[in-house]
């Protein structure tokens, strides 16, 4: 990110740009908490931190990272605030809050949004943030684009003293594409001390001045190089796209040769409005179809424009050409531009080959949450009356789905599972007969789950917190959080001790290991039969994580098919079919269990589940509760293993529910 030099086209990833783009417009200060599909840019910005001369961290969550940076902006630094959707909900009141503020060191909020949900629990659109908040917007199409707007955003934000929110999508961020470099500042301005009137402080008063700062930005955006239009100078059609909306729009008007008659308009700055520039092209226009990802936040505002000033204009858009949800592609907008424009796109050839089948999700080989989720299901089906599980946000979010047995009945927001708890928690008292289970990732304990824990801890609810410990955020890419003991920038810190800081809450804590079956199945049940505000620790590092160690200390897991029955076993295929690890296979050819040695890494967990003992264990166990030798698995851990469920145990109707 800091090779290259000025003029020089390299190949870059979108993630890749935005960091670039941000070393080159000098920034002191950057702070983020991972969410795909941007979790990259804050992970390259900390390993080139020291050597840039400016400061990265992985905050403990989305509100910590941007509060931080707007410390930063009061002594005139330049300060980089990087979150996904759902995490510029977090940041919601501070953003509005800091917003009529104003800042002093430019401030610029990356927003990755996420159309179609495919590294997410929800698609939303961010772009309602900045029009709430009173900010300005933009947005990138190109990777060119990515990285130019990062310095015209920090001189934007300066010149009007204004926070500014780039919106990109992950098309944007995962896409690859040519990248003509800038220059670098040679080292970075210096920081000016906070002086007594430097007041950034929201009060009602300061509400005029901040719509004054955005017709400030309107003036701006009407000459700003972020908007081109291509086409007649009095366009009969046209389209207006913003972000991936341009792309997928200009190659349908290639395949349909009608560029040269209907114009395109793209906007990078989609608020405020450059209405003025806008207007130029829509008062000859009769028909407009509008391109964007995921709501019509431009369609909406747009329409206004054209209400106000009395043009009879027809429009296209997500509410009449394109589907309502999820991120646009070329059939979709060719689709789109060919009612626009009444043509026909040329007739597809049929593609041959197998279509491939649908991979369901799940857990990876090894992956601790499979077995506490597979305890947590037994236990709760040998309860008189099943209790009631609150999921929550991270990889065991799937906890909900086959992988994890259908373990939980609701989840909310990244967070929320502790207080959704603590509110059936208390009803325990008042005549609901169930035990109430929530869950949480290492991870999201440091980031929300804290305020929520001591609310319930001090109205002593009745609910068993299980706090899911792999040692890393996972889901994301294994950035470091305070518990690990590592920092963006490669520090290493004194770890943050989950079980003291629960102790100090004054909640009843135990620790087990999900991969030693019979022991944390008795701790489970212990702690479910206990009144009060109960905390299980699961702890087991992530498989991946561990790949390394792994590899140092082979572990065989095998399956003795003289042993295995079968058809014949009566579990039904359990170890394949229901259990759901990638290592567990059948040998359909002898109709027998099968372990794919490549896939799996040896944790030994299905070998305790296994009724018949088909499935072996050899080499050193990686840890003494982890593995146990085959000679310590008797008589006892076989008449452990005979409560394995059946499939009829796990029947579910289409609804996910027990049937």
């Amino acid at each position: 990110m800091t090779g290259g030099v000025p003029g020089q086209i390299c190949l870059m990833q979108g993630n890749e740009a935005i960091v670039r783009g941000a070393v080159e417009a000098g920034i002191h200060f950057a702070a983020s908490y991972p969410g795909s599909p941007s979790s990259q840019v804050l992970g390259m910005l900390g390993k080139i931190a020291r050597e840039r001369g400016f400061y990265a961290e992985w905050s403990a969550n989305e509100v910590c990272a941007f509060q931080a940076c707007t410390g930063a902006s009061l002594a005139g630094g330049r300060a980089l605030c990087v979150v996904k959707q759902n995490g510029l909900l977090c940041v919601a009141d501070a953003l509005h809050c800091a917003a009529q503020a104003g800042v002093k060191g430019g401030l610029v909020i990356v927003s990755s949004d996420d159309p179609s949900a495919h590294s997410s629990t929800n698609e939303f659109d961010s772009r309602w943030q900045a029009m709430s908040a009173g900010i300005p917007l933009l947005e990138p199409t190109t990777m060119q684009e990515a990285k130019d707007m990062i310095p015209y955003a920090f001189d934007l934000s300066e010149k009007v003293g204004q926070i500014v929110l780039i919106r990109v999508t992950t098309r944007v961020c995962h896409g690859r594409g040519n990248v003509t470099l800038g220059p670098l500042p040679e080292k970075l301005r210096p920081l000016e001390r906070v002086k007594e009137w430097d007041r950034m402080v929201c009060g009602s008063y300061m509400h005029g001045p901040a719509l004054q700062k955005l017709e400030a930005l309107r003036e701006c955006f009407e000459t700003s190089p972020c908007n081109h239009y291509e086409g007649p100078e009095a366009p009969k059609q046209l389209i207006i796209a913003g972000g991936t909306g341009r792309l997928y729009g200009q190659e349908a008007l290639r395949r349909l040769g009608r560029e040269e008659d209907t114009g395109f308009l793209s906007l990078g700055t989609l608020w405020p409005l450059p209405e003025t520039y806008i207007l130029e092209r829509l008062r000859t226009a009769k028909e407009v179809l509008i391109l964007e990802e995921v709501d019509p936040f431009l369609e909406r505002a747009v329409q206004a424009l054209a209400g106000r000033e009395g043009l009879g204009v027809k429009f296209l858009g997500r509410d009449n050409a394109l589907p309502p949800v999820g991120e646009l592609d070329p059939e979709v907008v060719s689709a789109a531009v060919c009612r626009l424009t009444g043509g026909t796109l040329p007739e597809k050839k049929a593609a041959g080959g197998t279509e491939l089948p649908v991979r369901e999700m799940s857990f990876c080989a090894g992956c601790p949450h499979r077995a506490t989720f597979y305890l947590l299901k037994r236990v709760m089906r040998q309860e008189k009356h099943p209790g009631v599980v609150v999921g929550d946000i991270g990889c065991y979010f799937m906890a909900g789905q086959s992988a994890g047995q259908y373990a939980w009945q609701t989840c909310n927001c990244m967070g929320s599972g502790v207080n959704v708890a603590e509110g059936l928690g208390q009803l325990t008292n008042y005549g609901l007969d169930q035990k109430v289970v929530t869950m949480c990732g290492d991870s999201t304990f440091f980031h929300t789950i804290l305020p929520g824990l001591v609310n319930a801890t001090y109205h002593n609810a009745n609910m068993l917190l299980i706090v899911l410990d792999n040692s890393a955020t996972a889901m994301t890419g294994f950035q470091p959080h305070p518990g690990t003991g590592l920092t963006a920038m490669g520090d290493q810190v004194k770890p943050m001790d989950i079980p003291k800081i629960l102790d100090a809450v004054g909640c009843q804590v135990e620790v087990a290991d999900p991969f030693d079956v019979e022991e944390a199945e008795k701790t489970l049940r212990r702690l479910l039969d206990r009144k009060g505000m109960n905390v299980l620790i699961m702890r087991q590092p992530c498989a991946t994580l561990m790949a390394k160690e792994r590899s140092k200390k082979p572990v065989r897991v095998w399956v003795d098919q003289d042993v295995c029955l079968g058809d014949g076993c009566g579990c039904d295929k359990y170890c394949s079919r229901v259990w759901g690890c990638p290592g567990n296979t059948w040998d359909f050819k002898k109709n027998k269990a099968l372990i794919d040695p490549v896939t799996c890494v040896g944790c030994g967990v299905c070998a305790k589940l296994c009724p018949s003992g088909a499935i072996k264990v050899e080499g050193p166990p990686q840890n003494p509760q982890i593995l146990r030798g085959e000679e310590e698995q008797g008589s006892k851990e076989r008449e452990a293993r005979q409560g394995v469920p059946t499939a009829a145990d796990f029947a579910t109707t289409k609804g996910g529910e027990q049937a």
